[in-house]
């Protein structure tokens, strides 16, 4: 076992009693962060965890040799990297064989019984804890056989490597050989431990562990992330793999660490070690992982018999729809160590394990018209408009066929008949096309050369397979922008439904966003449905989004390719709708995060004439184009009154509006927010505050009142 405090010695004068602090919230830490991301049981009120995490990290920036590359504030890099070098597995990672239902396990299960009673001599597994041993077939075998069965997860296998407890390694599966580096951000990752946890193997921990695992999007996050990208006229994601992929081969660890990967654990090697006793099943492997400080799959069961196994496998075919990740089968491996010894590997696959696998579903339905969508990016969509069907648990009508080179290769037409998939179980999309059924007299279906709503010419860059419509005055595009404009990311608009904005577009009341400030409730009430006092909150509602920060206004800008996130990176380093016009492609693409694709979408935005007209106009109704939360002192220092201060209100305040409230706090870089959490930092509280009052004092967040604040904001 390695002395962590020889491996890393203070230097210098520091206080007596620091490093032992220092090693005790390292351990308060990476416990509670344990109970909340493995187990799913915290522990640790958040506000205490926030205070220690806090202490951690102040010591250490004050002392950054006593820095370990283990502790929980080092997860995330601080430069991106500027490539993934490509390293050999110490142990390949094998496919597995697929089999599609009982009948083809029933065959695997024959195959490798057969294998066993044929030869005494397979290749050694490379996992093996403890030799192989003589033939292991015995009457017992024939009817004692323990099956482990997991939920094969629909993500990217990850290879970890630990030195003495420590996490020195993570890379991609690759070709099973050769995978690539991607330590920085398997850091991120939450549900990965950075040092194991000594006590799981009695307090000495071996000098090096291979672990094996899959990394996920979970549903929730994957949902969150493809609205993102269509807020930010980008491609979605098909499925939570493809996310998934793309998520770990990103440069910049803090891109990975916002997309909130998960990890499962599935195997252990441990190099160089013949003691049975560490573990000598598969299912003790897996206990040992979870002492160990890894999250395992907690769908995982031992079966006794393949009866077992493919009662198993059949409930988890229904069952699997309720679950918050994708599972596209069952993985079966033979539990007893020393039989998968013996029945060793082929050249692709272990002979001891399988991949049960589910049929995506599909169904069968009739094409009754093609579609094309036009998005407020001016991208062409073409739909296929289907007879109703139940997939997945879902009632599906439409399908996107994504681009015109997609059409061609399906050969799709209206009144084919096609079957029709989830893609990951998410997206609809049309699989192929039942050529043998097509009736008599279809046509080919060509995309448009006009845009189907406005009529302008459409273009198709050289490296795109998508058609856009560049008419800035197309009513599809404006549409879509103003929906944009005035959604919760945001300017945040109140009020302003789809309807709505359709209304205002088609009866040309406005034709830019800019017209929206010129609204009024008199003109609003001309609209269908439309009350005088609908009106006023709306044009209220107009009027307040004056208050919102620069970063909002530039996402709401709607410029292609930037997203809520990266807003803020761009707001953070130009202060203002000035800096960031003047500045270069060079100097936009240098902010982490931020690529070369996105830098050169920024740049074009502000070299467009129609832009500067438009930018002109919102300035002139007071939107705020710069960051206001800083000022610039005597001596050229910035100092920032509340920046990232997070703030809840609740209750009626004495004299201020609860938007005004709002607003004050913004402006002096504070962030307002709806609900207490451990993120608060301030609840400001009137008159019947009710339970947020109650669930910050729990907390122990920081009460005041409206005087409160308001000397705070004078200070």
């Amino acid at each position: 076992m390695v002395d962590v405090k020889k491996r890393n010695a203070p230097q210098g004068c520091i206080p007596v009693g620091t490093f032992a602090r220092i090693e005790e919230l390292r351990k308060l830490v990476q416990k509670a962060s344990y109970e909340y991301y493995v187990l799913d049981n915290p522990t640790l009120d958040d506000a205490v965890y926030d205070r220690l995490y806090r202490e951690l990290q102040e010591l250490e920036n004050q002392y950054p040799e006593l820095i370990t590359p283990d502790s929980p504030t080092q997860r995330v890099g601080e430069r991106p990297a500027t490539q993934f070098n490509s390293v050999r597995h110490n142990v390949p990672l094998y496919s597995l064989e697929n089999a599609f239902n009982v009948d083809e396990l029933k065959a695997w299960d024959n195959r490798w019984r057969r294998n066993l009673r044929e030869s005494d001599h397979r290749d050694a597994s490379p996992w093996r804890i403890s030799p192989p041993s003589s033939s292991l077939w015995t009457e017992e075998t024939e009817h004692g056989i323990g099956y482990v069965c997991e939920l094969k997860i629909d993500g990217n296998a990850l290879a970890l490597t630990y030195e003495n407890g420590i996490l020195i390694r993570g890379a991609t599966r690759g070709d099973g050989v050769m995978g690539e580096d991607i330590t920085q951000n398997v850091r991120t990752i939450r549900s990965i431990p950075l040092r194991l946890n000594a006590e799981a193997f009695g307090g000495t921990i071996p000098e090096r562990v291979e672990v094996r695992g899959e990394t996920f999007l979970p549903l929730d996050v994957f949902k969150q992330i493809n609205q993102e990208r269509q807020k930010a006229g980008e491609t979605q994601f098909a499925n939570p793999r493809n996310a998934t992929a793309g998520t770990l081969r990103q440069l910049d660890s803090r891109v990975v660490d916002r997309r909130k990967l998960d990890f499962f654990a599935y195997t252990l090697h441990i190099p160089g070690t013949d003691d049975a006793s560490i573990t000598n099943t598969q299912w003790e492997a897996l206990e040992l992982l979870q002492k160990m400080g890894f999250k395992v799959n907690p769908k995982m069961k031992l079966c006794s018999s393949l009866a077992e196994v493919a009662e198993y496998y059949n409930n988890w075919d229904t069952e699997r729809l309720n679950l918050p990740y994708m599972t596209d089968g069952v993985v079966v491996k033979l539990d007893l160590f020393k039989l998968q010894e013996q029945l060793g590997f082929t050249q692709k696959f272990p002979r001891w394990a399988v991949a049960l696998k589910y049929a995506a579903e599909e169904a069968p339905t009739i094409v009754e018209n093609i579609s094309v969508n036009v998005g407020r990016t001016g991208a062409l969509t073409p739909l296929a408009e289907m007879h109703p069907v139940q997939l997945a648990g879902t009632t599906v009508s439409r399908a996107t066929l994504h681009n015109g080179d997609r059409i061609t290769q399906l050969d799709i037409r209206i009144g084919d008949t096609v079957i029709v998939r989830k893609a990951g179980e998410i997206i609809p999309e049309v699989v192929r096309v039942l050529t043998e059924l097509r009736p008599d007299g279809t046509q080919s279906f060509v995309m448009p050369s006009n845009c189907p709503v406005c009529g302008q010419p459409v273009v198709r860059e050289k490296d795109e397979a998508v058609t856009r419509c560049v008419n800035a005055s197309c009513a599809a595009i404006l549409k879509g922008s103003i929906e944009h404009w005035v959604s919760k990311d945001a300017l945040d608009i109140r009020g302003m439904g789809e309807k709505l904005v359709h209304q205002l577009v088609d009866k040309e009341v406005v034709r830019s966003v800019a017209d929206l400030y010129e609204l009024i409730p008199d003109k609003l009430c001309e609209l269908e449905r439309m009350g005088k006092k609908s009106a006023e909150k709306i044009v209220e509602a107009i009027s307040k989004s004056k208050n919102q920060p620069w970063s909002r206004v530039l996402y709401g800008l709607g410029i292609r390719h930037v997203g809520n996130v990266t807003a803020q990176l761009l707001a953070e380093k130009f202060k203002s709708v000035e800096q960031l016009a003047d500045a270069s492609r060079a100097n936009i693409e240098g902010i982490y995060g931020i690529g070369g694709e996105i830098a050169d979408s920024i740049y074009q935005w502000f070299r467009i004439p129609s832009n500067h007209d438009l930018i002109e106009r919102l300035q002139a109704t007071g939107l705020q184009f710069e960051d206001l939360i800083e000022e610039v002192l005597e001596d050229g220092n910035i100092k920032k009154k509340l920046a990232n201060k997070v703030f809840v209100i609740t209750g009626t305040l004495p004299t201020l509006k609860r938007d005004e409230a709002k607003a004050v706090i913004q402006k002096s870089g504070g962030k307002v927010t709806d609900s207490v959490s451990k993120k608060t930092d301030f609840l400001v509280a009137g008159e019947e505050a009710g339970s947020k009052l109650t669930k910050a004092e729990s907390l122990g967040v920081l009460i005041l009142n409206e005087a409160q604040l308001m000397e705070m904001l004078e200070e």
